[in-house]
């Protein structure tokens, strides 16, 4: 009986075909578990066919509906696997077989695809435009050099021509995805020792012999992370009523090396920015940790409640085993410090909101007639008070201010530590106290008691303070693989700066960077790392600078929309036209979102979008994967979600920077620096939650954040 085998590029689409063409998919692919090769070539129901003129002669395509046909690679070297490609219109099927051809990687050994005629069209005028170039891209490594990390004659013809980086992100959706991401990393700078340690070798299977085997059935086993290969009808059932998400909790090589690692000697840092699989990674390692020893306990968590029902629903699909989830914690850092106070202190805490704060110390500086505001005294008792755990006046008053752009002396810094006693005294008068200050009791508690878990893993490590990473310090014994922690500095939206080693966390030697992004097509991702261009952004430990340089995408689709309309009313109106297009091609509603910076504007897209009849829900009423409608989110209520289509609106000069959030430059300079960094960072998150189709709308004057030249995009 034959074997069936899917593709990455089957499901990357699949979720997006409509109903009756799903079900077409099933039945046919159930013939091929219930009839022998033979019995398949002659169903005329299923009509395997050859394709006229194709570069491989392996291609076949089937009968999915009248109008929709899949794309197969059969085999034709006596295996039994057959290869499902793609799901695509009738005529479009044949074109798109016709040109791509399937080969086997001659350093990685596995499956990969190229658009061959696309190749052959433009590598000649690619060689003409070569002949003139001062300078070739790939000129310093000897083809002896590039055909041991894989790369054949066909791409190797091409890569010659390649003057600069441009070109060769041009050819990025044509060229097998081993081969072009080899070439990515020599152009980034990096040696072929490097390349073939982290690219080749993590891909080269471990068992290879001698012997050589191109078949494509051993070529297909070789490419598990790209290719999903199915045993039984049960298991065909399962995987096509899984959601597109549940195909995102892949691991490529280098995320399973971090992932999978037996032990770190300590804790152990992963960064990367967004789309790169930290989260998915995070999750590995949990399930990794749990299969070493059947009484490890892990506490999994992450800086927002969204977040950690995100991680706890994920993890519940990774693990499939009560037992195991049963010996994993799943929480937020405040709610896991109040939950020590409550069980080991005995005490409930109430804390108050960010706002409840700035109206007390608004209040302690007029009684105490500061010439500080209140948003200075509220960033000094949070970034260098709670920071530093600070508790006497005498320790402020010899404390290291880091990160703070204007100087004190000692007799402000009395009148600022008074202010801060005053604050803390109506807190307690009211029965009250901040989420940071629950976090330094609770890691004194724990650090005068057992250790309450075995490994702790932190997603999302860029927002916590370094309040919440005493208690997480405080959490689990020091030690190999006690703190596995991932995040991204250019996702830092809630201003907390930290020195990890300076709260007892090293990880000087293991460190990785994930640099794929897997979410976001190259066009989208190269506007939104746009935003991030000429900023300096600190390490997530804080101790150096942090870079986007090599992150990149695989995927390639348009490029994101921008543009700017008089009033708000019509940009309203604009989005809605926008959301009303994407559903008429097939786009479900809720795989759409609107995201802005206030509720305000939200509420107006809310009222636009059901005046026309288009269904429409809130993120923050946390509506299940059943609930139609188009998603409206708060900017940073984007953090850790994705969409196929998003349109980020209302990017203006007075929401972006917005600025009662901002402190003035003449109060503290390094403050007010960190506080734009913060706001950029937000339009740079809300970006990069869309995986297919940006776009990216104002009215008024732009915002100061968006490139150059945006303010003449029009809206068509």
């Amino acid at each position: 009986m034959p074997q069936l085998a899917f593709a990455n590029s089957f499901w990357e689409t699949y979720d997006q075909l409509e109903k009756q063409v799903r079900s077409g998919v099933r039945k046919a692919m159930s013939k091929f578990q219930q009839l022998s090769i033979a019995e398949l070539y002659a169903d005329k129901g299923l009509h395997l066919e050859s394709v006229d003129k194709a570069r491989d002669a392996r291609m076949r395509t089937i009968r999915i509906t009248d109008f929709w046909r899949g794309v197969v690679l059969a085999p034709d070297d006596g295996s039994d696997i057959f290869l499902l490609l793609n799901v695509v219109p009738h005529d479009d099927a044949y074109t798109w077989a016709a040109k791509r051809l399937y080969t086997v990687n001659t350093a990685t050994r596995a499956l990969e695809v190229r658009n061959v005629v696309a190749i052959e069209q433009l590598t000649p005028p690619l060689e003409q435009a070569a002949a003139n170039a001062p300078v070739l891209l790939f000129e310093k490594h000897s083809d002896t050099v590039l055909r041991d990390l894989g790369i054949d004659d066909q791409v190797l013809r091409a890569a010659r021509a390649i003057s600069d980086r441009a070109q060769l992100e041009a050819f990025g959706s044509l060229l097998p995805e081993d081969q072009f991401e080899v070439l990515q990393y020599l152009a980034e700078g990096f040696s072929p020792e490097e390349v073939y340690r982290d690219v080749v070798a993590e891909r080269r299977p471990a068992d290879q012999s001698s012997e050589v085997d191109d078949s494509l059935a051993r070529a297909i086993t070789n490419t598990r992370t790209r290719i999903t290969l199915v045993t039984s009808p049960d298991e065909l059932a399962e995987i096509l009523d899984k959601p597109f998400a549940a195909w995102r909790v892949f691991l490529h090589p280098s995320q399973r090396r971090v992932a999978y690692r037996v032990s770190y000697n300590g804790s152990a840092q992963v960064t990367g920015g967004p789309g790169t699989g930290k989260t998915v990674v995070a999750l590995h390692r949990v399930k990794h940790l749990l299969s070493r020893s059947p009484d490890r306990r892990v506490l999994l968590t992450t800086y927002t409640n969204a977040l950690a029902r995100a991680l706890r629903e994920n993890l519940a699909f990774l693990l499939d085993d009560d037992e195991q989830l049963a010996r994993v914690q799943v929480t937020t850092v405040d709610a896991f410090a109040n939950r020590v106070l409550r069980e080991h202190a005995g005490r409930v805490l109430s804390p108050i909101s960010d706002n409840d704060g700035r109206q007390i110390w608004r209040r302690v500086c007029r009684q105490q007639n500061l010439p500080w505001n209140e948003q200075f005294l509220a960033s000094e008792f949070r970034h260098v008070v709670l920071a530093q755990d600070v508790r006497t006046h005498d320790e402020y008053l010899k404390v290291e201010r880091r990160g703070r752009g204007s100087s004190l002396r000692a007799a402000q810094r009395s009148q600022i530590w008074s202010a801060i006693e005053a604050f803390k005294a109506e807190l307690r008068s009211a029965g009250k106290t901040t989420h940071l200050q629950i976090c330094g009791e609770a890691a004194d508690v724990l650090a005068g008691g057992e250790h309450q878990y075995d490994h702790v893993v932190v997603d999302e490590a860029q927002d916590l303070h370094p309040a919440q990473w005493r208690v997480l310090r405080a959490a689990v014994k020091a030690g190999p693989d006690d703190l596995f922690i991932t995040g991204d500095p250019h996702q830092r939206i809630y201003d907390s700066r930290v020195s990890l080693r300076a709260v007892g966390i090293s990880v000087t030697g293991r460190s990785s960077r994930l640099r794929i992004n897997y979410r976001s097509t190259a066009e989208i991702l190269a506007w939104s790392t746009r935003l991030m261009a000429d900023v300096a952004v600190d390490e997530l430990s804080g101790d150096g600078g942090d870079t986007l340089v090599g992150y990149r995408s695989l995927l390639h689709g348009g490029k994101p929309r921008l543009a700017g309309f008089p009033n708000e009313q019509a940009e309203v109106a604009a989005i809605a036209g926008w959301a009303r297009d994407l559903i008429a091609q097939g786009v479900p509603a809720a795989d759409i979102a609107v995201c802005a910076r206030f509720n305000l504007t939200l509420d107006k897209v809310f009222d636009q979008l059901t005046a026309e009849g288009i269904p429409a829900v809130r993120v923050r009423d946390q509506p299940g994967a059943d609930v139609d409608g188009v998603r409206l989110a708060t900017m940073h209520s984007m953090k850790g979600l994705e969409f196929r289509c998003v349109a980020v609106i209302g990017v203006n000069e007075k929401a972006l920077p917005f600025a009662k959030e901002i402190t003035p430059p003449d109060v503290d300079l390094r403050q007010y620096e960190s506080d734009l960094l913060k706001q950029r960072c937000l339009l740079f998150v809300a970006s990069t939650r869309a995986r297919e189709a940006l776009a990216v709308t104002w009215s008024g004057t732009a915002s100061p954040f968006l490139p150059a030249g945006a303010e003449r995009q029009v809206w068509d």
